[in-house]
């Protein structure tokens, strides 16, 4: 009895380090797919951790079942799937009013990043995860085509389509924008 607590306890300390250490990640690409709404990344990622916690059993040794050899992968797997059924969900009609909150200025162009951003917003759900799966995430078609449930020639042919139309939201300005 004493050795189930202990292996019980040895793989929540794990989930918790886990946790703690994919939190900004899983926050930052969930901040890009919902288009910049931090309080619907916020529950986007603790969902996430939720449904990822109920199958870490399946991460160790002892479990009977299949293992999850790519727990990060697997985490990121789960948040894409998450946004795209929350934005399925009827309830989802919820918009943010407001302005993003402002917070400290990393390196890099902001008014780039708030110009990409805003363009990203303006995608559908589906052609902003393919662009974050595929260049903010630099996951592979064959990963993306997974994560998505698609096939690789449909993830080609929609990344192609989610950058002419990211292209056309930002126009002729976006080169003067990263020139600076």
């Amino acid at each position: 009895m004493a050795g189930n607590r202990t292996v019980r306890k040895a793989w929540e300390d794990d989930f918790e380090a886990f946790a703690a250490g994919r939190a900004g990640p899983l926050f930052r690409s969930a901040c890009l797919l919902t288009g910049g709404d931090t309080h619907l990344a916020e529950d986007l990622v603790q969902e996430t951790l939720a449904r990822v916690y109920a199958q870490w059993h399946r991460t160790s040794w002892f479990s009977s079942r299949a293992v999850i050899e790519n727990p990060a992968g697997y985490a990121h797997t789960v948040l894409v799937r998450a946004f795209l059924s929350h934005r399925g969900r009827r309830s989802s009609g919820e918009h943010p009013v407001g302005e993003i909150p402002d917070g400290a200025a990393k390196e890099g162009d902001t008014t780039l990043r708030l110009a990409l951003e805003a363009a990203l917003r303006a995608l559908s759900p589906r052609d902003r995860a393919v662009l974050v799966l595929r260049y903010w995430e630099d996951r592979s078609v064959e990963e993306t085509a997974g994560v998505l449930n698609s096939s690789s020639g449909a993830v080609r042919t929609q990344t192609v389509r989610a950058l002419g139309r990211i292209r056309a939201l930002l126009g002729d300005g976006i080169a003067d924008l990263a020139l600076r």
